[in-house]
Formats: C-alpha cells, structure tokens, sequence
C-alpha cells in the first residue's frame, strides 16, 4: 500500500464514514490542529523516562486525542454511526480530565502569578502543546455541527491539564517554590 493517493491533490479531503470536503474548510482544519497537539504532546513525551506517570499520562491524552480527531473528521449525517470513547468524545472523558487536574494540582504548590516558561524543557514542550490546544479549540468552534458535542470542553480542559502538568513537571525536575520564579 502506498502511502500517498493522489485524491487531494483536488484540493479535497474525504471524511470518515464518506464525503469530501475543500481541505481548508473548518472541519478539517480543526482536526488538523488537534493532530499537531497530539504531536506536540508526543515532543513532550519524548523528553520523558518511558513508563513514567507523565509518560503515561501523555500516552492517554494522544490515545484521546485520535478519538477527537475521528469525531471531527465525520460530517453530521454520519455523526449516529460513532461510538462513545472508541471515536466519539463522552463526557466521561471530559470528567476524567477533569479529575486528572484536581490529583496533579494537589501535588505541587501552585504559582501566584504568571509563569514563564522555560524551567524545564518537557515543561516547556507542555506549554506549547497547551497553546495549539487552545487553537484547536477556537478551530472546533468553527465547526458546524448539527448537535452539542463534547469536542470544545474536552479541549479546554485539556489545555488546563497541559498547563498543571507543565507546573507539575517543573516541580518535580526542578524543585521548589514555583512562585519565587514567578515573574
């Protein structure tokens, strides 16, 4: 099998479940950047130890991310042959993001003012990651689909993970008191 196709070269991409659409159309826009958060949390995890909390952690979240991706990448009239978790973003998920940040959070002291980033270069990576999330969710809400969906929460909450788990790397690498490197 080889790996190009020649059908973009029309300037189309298909969807899953069928139909084509103008490649810079909002749909696959969004789940183009969420394809590049994924690689940026995937330049995140490669600064791990492999097998590390974090590196799990990070494991998950791209693992997540090809079920978002899949729900974006289907037009609304397919959108009933989608299954929760397996490509379709749940509110579980949403949760367990959620849950995810309260446990980190309570581990480290939090910082009192803005952070600069850059203590660390897997809290760093964390950062950048956290921005192209914030992007694919302003590109999620281009997207016009038929009914609420749990893509856009998702994204925020993972962009509010990526944050706590940059100050929680930065704890951990470089120790001490976030707040007095605060600036």
């Amino acid at each position: 099998m080889k790996i190009y196709t020649r059908k973009g070269d029309d300037g189309t991409t298909g969807l899953l479940y069928g139909g084509r659409v103008p490649k810079d159309s909002p749909r696959p826009v969004a789940y183009g950047t969420v394809d590049e958060a994924q690689a940026t949390l995937g330049v995140a995890r490669a600064g791990c130890e492999r097998g590390s909390e974090l590196d799990r952690i990070l494991v998950g979240l791209e693992h997540d991310l090809w079920v978002l991706m899949a729900e974006l990448a289907t037009a609304p009239g397919n959108r009933h042959k989608l299954t929760g978790g397996k490509n379709l973003v749940t509110s579980d998920m949403v949760t367990a993001l959620e849950e995810r940040i309260d446990d980190v959070t309570a581990r480290f002291e939090q910082p009192t003012e803005f952070v600069v980033p850059g203590e660390d270069v897997v809290a760093a990576q964390l950062d950048v990651a956290r921005c192209v999330v914030r992007r694919a969710e302003r590109d999620a809400l281009r997207v016009d689909d038929t009914e609420p969906t749990q893509v856009v929460p998702y994204l925020n909450r993972l962009s509010d993970l990526c944050w706590t788990l940059a100050r929680w790397r930065e704890s951990t690498v470089v120790g001490g008191s976030l707040a007095s490197r605060a600036t």
